[in-house]
């Protein structure tokens, strides 16, 4: 199994001390947490894009670029690329760009994309957001597999032996396709072979998991190998303690904050007390061996070969969210990635046979 940690970038209050950290300390924060990942052997940082409140990950290309240049080994992941939102072009040259940045270390999550601010800052409609994101996601494949491209477009102008530059590193880039509660998005992963991503944050296993038996039932239909299937899964949330007690105890604060806040901006709420949350949600609060445990469970429901982290602290101290961590690190990564299998490709750079990686360049 391989772990991934994954920020979002949120920018508000801390949910315990309601104190909120400046911008620029904020970046800060997601570039130290990154150098941190590498450090302590997770195989993936991931930063989200997302064009509305709270979040400031709107550019998860110049974020990326300098995570790269700080690490040498981790894989750099996009969480969600919205491509609904963007010109493919121009996300193509992107991430062709950054992908020649980190020496092909590069992966993209791809996904609509959603909130109602980001559909009217791009004038996007929740009629076409789908047809959008299928569009895009075509013209960005033939971008980036084909040296010139023509392809019939309804929502840019149409391209006509169009050369775009750079020509990419990785041949072809690995895209998996996030999704939370859309079978749009899982037919069009088991449409063109590609691995899925499921959300699995908001809500309990069931959903999640008949979405990910849609996609392998997709999969099979569009004549794929059921053995080259590769999912991801998300987590609620994370801390790791040497026993239950300490784990609940510190966790406490944040979950009641967050369940605060989700009631007072008036979302619905799913678990309303932290040991439901820790029951029945994906978070993984508790000792290791309960953390194993948990994901020994969904994964007898998904199948999933990469797990997701949270990066954050997310109202933890920094020094509770390192130790935590580490405790991961040390006390169950290991089992998971003996008990549970990798995912069936290399985790390296995605280059023809005959190619030899070279050196990523680097700041």
């Amino acid at each position: 199994m391989k772990f991934l940690a994954i920020t979002l970038i949120v920018h508000r209050p801390d949910p315990v001390t309601g104190i909120q950290k400046s911008t620029q300390e904020r970046f800060r924060e997601v570039l130290e947490n990154a150098v941190l990942a590498e450090e302590l052997g997770l195989d993936g940082f991931g930063v989200g894009e997302r064009h509305e409140r709270p979040f400031i990950s709107s550019s998860p290309t110049v974020v990326l670029s300098h995570v790269a240049a700080l690490t040498r080994r981790i894989r750099l992941f996009t969480a969600v690329t919205t491509l609904s939102l963007l010109d493919p072009v121009r996300a193509y040259e992107d991430y062709a760009t950054l992908d020649h940045l980190s020496g092909g270390r590069l992966d993209l999550i791809i996904g609509k994309g959603n909130g109602t601010a980001q559909r009217e800052l791009f004038h996007v409609t929740p009629e076409d957001q789908w047809e959008r994101n299928a569009e895009s996601y075509e013209v960005f494949r033939q971008l980036w597999r084909q040296d010139k491209v023509t392809a019939k477009t309804r929502f840019r102008p149409e391209l006509k032996d169009a050369e775009v530059w750079p020509r990419p590193y990785q041949q072809p880039i690995r895209v998996w396709h996030g999704s939370a509660t859309s079978k749009e998005s899982v037919d069009l992963a088991a449409r063109y072979g590609d691995p899925l991503f499921s959300a699995n944050v908001t809500n309990p296993i069931e959903p999640y998991a008949e979405l990910i038996r849609y996609y392998r039932e997709r999969w099979e239909h569009y004549g794929h190998d059921p053995a080259d299937i590769a999912v991801g899964a998300g987590t609620a949330g994370l801390y790791v303690a040497p026993t239950t007690q300490e784990a609940l105890t510190a966790y406490r604060p944040i979950f009641e904050s967050n369940l605060a806040f989700q009631k007072q901006i008036g979302l619905p709420i799913v678990f309303e007390t932290l040991e439901d949350y820790v029951e029945r949600s994906s978070a993984l609060i508790g000792s290791p061996q309960q953390v194993i445990d948990k994901v020994h469970r969904y994964h007898e429901q998904f199948g999933h070969t990469v797990l997701h982290l949270h990066a954050d602290a997310s109202g933890l101290t920094d020094r509770q969210h390192r130790v935590s961590l580490e405790l991961f690190g040390s006390a169950v990564a290991p089992v998971l990635r003996k008990d549970i299998p990798d995912p069936p490709f290399d985790w390296g750079p995605v280059l023809p046979e005959a190619s030899t990686a070279e050196e990523p360049v680097h700041a």
